[in-house]
């Protein structure tokens, strides 16, 4: 089965400096995929390029079968990507709900109630806080207010930059959980996460990025029982 993301050949940076080099990926459709690696690898930079927040220099990105090399991210996600950034994902002066229909600017979904309401399905949290202003919850909940946002354009694709950087065990552990139902819900999941084992628990594929390229790629299950990676990135603790 084709890919639903493929990146090929992908070198991008910043002020014409390359960050990534060479990058190859794919990803399936329905699938949760995850990058890791260690600081200043460019697990980031390749997931801005995807989104097309960092200049491309060389290399290719299709989706869903066409390429989206030259596109701009306001023409992304009419075509079913979304991306939620690691810092300042929200806007804290808007009240959640508001927030959540941000989500539907660049790509109005055909019924935006039940879309929202689809949304809130996967958050419950959220319904007692639409009122509120995002910057007054807590770093979860703020979390859970960006994803909920990203879903708003009922994305294919969904790109995560270290979705629980910073937040305490217990809701590390929420987050995690609800990747696996947005799974459940049709949308395929690329991410980003320094808490790598977690990640690969619940990954079907995963890629490790050092110095900028490709180390090795294969199943969750796989890298978790993986001596180089388990030493290197994974604490060196049997998966």
């Amino acid at each position: 089965m084709s890919a639903l993301l493929s990146v090929q050949s992908l070198v991008a940076g910043y002020g014409g400096v390359a960050i990534i080099e060479d990058i190859n990926l794919d990803v399936a459709e329905n699938e949760i995929s995850v990058i890791i690696g260690p600081n200043g690898a460019g697990k980031s930079t390749l997931l801005k390029t995807i989104f097309a927040l960092t200049a491309r220099s060389e290399g290719t990105i299709s989706f869903a079968g066409k390429d989206i090399s030259g596109l701009k991210t306001s023409q992304l996600v009419p075509l079913g990507i979304s991306m939620v950034p690691q810092s300042r994902n929200v806007f804290p002066t808007l009240t959640v709900d508001e927030n959540l229909d941000v989500g539907t600017y660049a790509a109005p979904p055909k019924d935006k109630e039940a879309v929202r309401e689809n949304v809130l399905s996967l958050f419950p949290d959220l319904r007692d806080k639409l009122g509120q202003a995002a910057g007054e919850l807590s770093g979860g909940q703020r979390q859970m207010v960006a994803m909920g946002r990203a879903l708003m354009s009922e994305p294919k694709l969904l790109l995560l930059d270290e979705p629980t950087a910073g937040l305490s065990p217990a809701y590390l552990e929420i987050i995690f959980d609800l990747l696996l139902d947005i799974r459940k819900h049709g949308v395929t999941i690329l991410m980003v996460e320094q808490n790598a084992k977690q990640a690969l628990r619940i990954a079907d594929n995963g890629h490790v990025l050092v110095s900028g390229r490709n180390f090795i790629s294969g199943s969750g299950e796989s890298l978790l029982n993986d001596d180089a990676v388990r030493r290197s990135f994974l604490g060196g603790a049997a998966a």
